[in-house]
């Protein structure tokens, strides 16, 4: 069967279902495991250059020396990850990113936000499967305090998402959302 022999993050980061029965399911863990390790590097130090340093390794991007991320920071993968220029990633924030996140530049992340891009099926019988999908942000995003983005969302260019909201339909370019679910609250001129 195809789908045995293709790799499981390609097909993670593609959106497609994998079930815990997946042959492959294991390399997860192992890959999670391993990030894990560099967290608690990362996770340990104050020192810019060095969470960079170690970001780079998790995400395997190069992380640009305009962007800050205070720690700590939690990632489960950290390989579907890219993050842009100018970038502010505050405390305590989680990223699951096995569906793919990606931060463009000049975006603040205040503490406590969640950027969920996995999930599982509504139906008991098929809950023990990961679904997944791309949580996109664009340019000069703002996504308030303790916010949660969830799998398959796109923030649209110089929106603002409000502290505590859960996110999970697009944004709009230009708008302020908030509540749970959020919805449009304002737009932005």
């Amino acid at each position: 069967m195809e789908l045995e022999t293709t790799d499981i993050f390609e097909r993670l980061r593609i959106g497609n279902s994998v079930p815990f029965s997946d042959p492959q399911y294991a390399k997860i863990g192992q890959a999670c495991n391993d990030t894990k390790k560099l967290l608690l590097r990362l996770n340990s130090t104050s020192d810019p250059d060095e969470v960079r340093n170690i970001l780079n390794q998790i995400t395997g991007c190069n992380i640009d020396e305009t962007t800050t991320v205070f720690t700590p920071l939690n990632i489960n993968y950290g390989r579907h990850t890219t993050i842009g220029k100018n970038v502010f990633i505050n405390f305590d924030c989680v990223f699951l990113d096995l569906g793919g996140i990606t931060i463009e530049d000049n975006v603040l992340i205040a503490p406590k936000v969640s950027l969920l891009s996995e999930g599982h099926p509504i139906t008991p019988g098929t809950r023990a499967t990961l679904t997944t999908g791309r949580i996109h942000i664009k340019k000069n995003a703002w996504i308030g305090t303790g916010a949660i983005i969830m799998q398959g969302v796109t923030i649209g260019e110089n929106a603002i998402v409000a502290a505590g909201a859960v996110v999970s339909k697009d944004v709009p370019d230009n708008v302020i959302v908030g509540g749970i679910p959020a919805k449009i609250i304002k737009e932005i001129e």
